[in-house]
This record gives C-alpha cells, structure tokens and sequence, in this order.
C-alpha cells in the first residue's frame, strides 16, 4: 500500500493477526518514546511472547509491505508512516484518564496565573501550560469577539460615493466606501443613517444584520427606492466587516518544537509553519473544523494542509462559550512522536477548564 493512498483501518485491521499487531503495537511505543527507528532483535526482547529476530523480521517485512511501517534513511531499524501513526491513534491508542490532583493543578493554574481574569490572559496561560506539559508548542486560536456596535453612519465623499462608518463598543472602527444611488439627496442620506442606527446600534455585528434582513418587508414600506439601496448597502457592509474577521492567535513554546528539529532538515519547514500561522491563513478553516469537532481531533503530517509542509502532528480540541458555541481552539503542535496517550487527556481536560472561564465571563 502506497504511502498515499487512503487509509482504511478496517483493512489494517482485517490484514493484521494478533500477533503482528502487538509487534507494530510495541515498536510504535518505543519509536514515540525514544523518537529512533526500532530494530528486530529490540522488539524480540520487548515482547511477551518468545520470538526470534527472525520471526520478528518476517512481520516487519508484512507490515512494511502495508505502509505502516518503513525504514528512514540507511537505518537499519523500522519506524511507523503516517498511515501507521494514523492506524495506531485510531485503533490501538490507550488514553488514560487524569486523576484528580493533574486536574486540580491544571485548573488551578490557569486560574491563578491569570488573576485579573481577563480572557485573553487566560488563553495566553493556557498554551503557555499546553506548551510546557507538551515539550512541542502551545497553540489557542480565539474567534475575534463579535463587534457590538456604538455608532453607524454615512458620510457622504462626493456625487456618486460615501464612507460608511462603524464604530464599536470597544473603540474598534471600521471604514468601507460604498457608491451612491444616482440622485441620492442629503435627507435620503440622513434617512439611511437613522434607520440602520436604529436597529444596529447596541448590537453586535451578526445581531444587526439578521435583524435588518428580518426587517426587509417592513423597509419597502418605510423607505423610498434610493434610500432603500443606501440601507442595502449599509447591511453589505456590516457583511463583509464580520466576515472579515480575523482569529486571535496565541502560541507559546515555538523554541520547543525549532529545538527538536535543529539536526534535521525540517527547521526551515517548522520555521515556515509558523510564518504560516502569524499570516492567519488557514486558521478560520482550523475553527471551521473545531465548530463540528466531537472532542479532540487529532492531525498528523500532511492531514492538515496548514501543518502539512511541517510534518508536524497537531492535537486540538475546541472550547465554547456559556452558549455551547464553539468559540475558539487549543491545542499542542509537536513532532509526529508526540505522546499520544499522554497529551489527548491533557488537551481535552484544558479545553473543558478554559470553557468553563469563558462561559462564567459571557
């Protein structure tokens, strides 16, 4: 099976016996502990049964030939594929459950760490305790607050075009130039500012935009042609300032994950990951994910285009806000040996703690 091709655990599964799944089970333990290639004659002495070398050989050359495993570089050890680690997390990763103390430290020091309280600071402390428990990167990727509105209006630039002018609660203004209806009078102008402030102002940017849509049938009454095109024009812009939006990213621990590559040729990939992340590109696409996410999801290599020229794993969970929505994603950015078993809980459990912050502030 090609390197590439699409991988079928059911066909893993049905090709697998018992016995050569305990051996790819146990070198796949061993290369995610030690991080090198796993040769026969180490396997033969790990197993519970007794097997030579040379049986242990036979099995490795089967789950070569099925893309599990391969042998990198001239080593004379084997290590699993992607298609291997992706085998392994879905149908042979144990994750155990925290106790009570490793919850207790991790709420504890989120809560402590962040004493004014303000979310942001919060998600900061987060991947900070991710990055840190982890040894890869930290990463939180937060939807940008919803605009509430404290001021729209028109200002008229010339004949055929004027500036409409956003004001947010929080200070944040957004400018878009939009043309004028051919003949648009100054009351007409006025007329289109007091109708869209009457029903934006107060409310955020999403708000704003359903209720003017839900008010349509109304306006025809309400309004004359050209004015009508004006309060259209406004209800595309309040459109394309919240779809322009752009995620909060916070990561910590980049020296982490650009320290384990150092000998490798993959510094200047891992170095362009992160170029990749401060661009934004992609991150909407990541919350997009998260918002039908059943818990933690876990990508490796090239399962994620963002994360793909890295050859990086990447487990994420998301966390909502006191609305059960989907409000931002945390996670750990790490090398493809990360330790499953032990980072997933980790993952997850933070994703629950910063949930219930966001949720006591909403």
């Amino acid at each position: 099976m090609a390197e590439d091709k699409r991988y079928q655990r059911e066909d893993f599964l049905a090709a697998l016996n018992q016995r050569s799944q305990d051996i790819f089970r146990r070198l796949v333990e061993r290369y995610l502990d030690t991080g090198e290639p796993v040769g026969s004659r180490q396997l033969s002495h790990m197993l519970d049964i007794s097997l030579s070398p040379a049986s242990v050989r036979n099995v490795m050359s089967d789950l070569e030939e099925l893309g599990l495993i391969a042998a990198p570089h001239t080593s004379a050890g084997r290590a699993p594929t992607q298609n291997g680690l992706r085998f392994f997390v879905d149908a042979m990763l144990e994750v155990g459950d925290m106790d009570a103390r490793e919850r207790a430290r991790i709420s504890t020091h989120i809560e402590d760490s962040a004493p004014g309280g303000r979310i942001e600071d919060l998600l900061t402390e987060a991947s900070s305790l991710l990055s840190g428990l982890s040894r890869g990167a930290g990463m939180v990727i937060a939807a940008k607050a919803d605009m509430v509105l404290k001021h729209i209006e028109f200002i008229r630039l010339d004949t055929a075009t004027a500036m409409a002018v956003l004001v947010g609660e929080d200070g944040h203004v957004e400018n878009r130039v939009v043309a004028l209806p051919p003949g648009m009078t100054a009351s007409a102008l006025t007329q289109a500012t007091n109708y869209l402030a009457h029903h934006a102002v107060g409310r955020t940017l999403s708000e704003a935009r359903a209720v003017l849509n839900a008010q349509r049938q109304q306006q025809a009454a309400e309004l004359d042609e050209l004015t009508q095109k004006l309060v259209d024009a406004g209800l595309a812009t309040l459109s394309e300032a919240e779809s322009k939006s752009t995620p909060t990213l916070i990561v910590r621990g980049r020296a982490n994950l650009i320290n384990d590559t150092m000998a490798s040729d993959d510094l200047a990939r891992v170095r362009e990951l992160f170029d990749e992340l401060e661009s934004k590109r992609g991150l909407i696409d990541l919350l997009g994910d998260a918002e039908t996410a059943q818990g933690v999801r876990i990508f490796i290599g090239s399962e994620n285009k963002l994360f793909s020229l890295s050859g990086s794993s990447v487990i994420l969970s998301p966390y909502k806000d006191a609305n059960d929505k989907v409000v931002g994603v945390l996670g750990v950015i790490g090398p493809t040996r990360l330790n499953y078993a032990r980072i997933v809980p980790v993952v997850d459990y933070t994703a629950h703690v910063i949930s219930r912050l966001v949720a006591r502030k909403s």
